[in-house]
This record gives C-alpha cells, sequence and structure tokens, in this order.
C-alpha cells in the first residue's frame, strides 16, 4: 500500500468498534481456527445475499463489488474484523 494507508488482515487485534471486544473473547473462546472457519463461512454467506440482491435490483459487477467493499469497510468499522 501506499503512505499512510492503512492494511487490514483477518485478525487484526488493533481494530476497534463496538462489536470487537466480543468477536476477540470469541476468537478466544472457540480458539482461532474454528472461530475463522465460522467466520469465513459468514462473509460467504454475507456475500451470496449481496449477489442476490444485485441480480434482483439489476446492478452491474461492478456494483456489487462496491457493495461487497463497502460491507468489508462496514464490518472494519463495526469492529467484526477484529
Amino acid at each position: 500500500g501506499g503512505v499512510g494507508r492503512a492494511v487490514v488482515r483477518m485478525g487484526n487485534n488493533a481494530t476497534t468498534g463496538p462489536f470487537a471486544p466480543l468477536v476477540r473473547v470469541t476468537r478466544d473462546v472457540v480458539g482461532t481456527k474454528r472461530f475463522n472457519k465460522i467466520r469465513g463461512k459468514a462473509i460467504a454467506l454475507h456475500s451470496q445475499v449481496i449477489t442476490s440482491f444485485c441480480k434482483q435490483i439489476g446492478a452491474d459487477p461492478k456494483q456489487r463489488q462496491g457493495l461487497i467493499r463497502m460491507a468489508k469497510k462496514n464490518g472494519e468499522k463495526l469492529g467484526f474484523l477484529a
């Protein structure tokens, strides 16, 4: 990335947001491997919902990708990617 550009990865402990503490506790309780598997399934399901929505409203692939990016950014802000 460029200067001043944050790189966010799954399991980022620096992530803040109202759900970050709950996400970290859940990961600690169920274990990182199982947690990442569950989170991966949830992200895939959410992407399927976005794709279905885009098909229903006639959005093109670029708009669909924009919605998926927006969902990821919102997830980061809310602390779901902590």
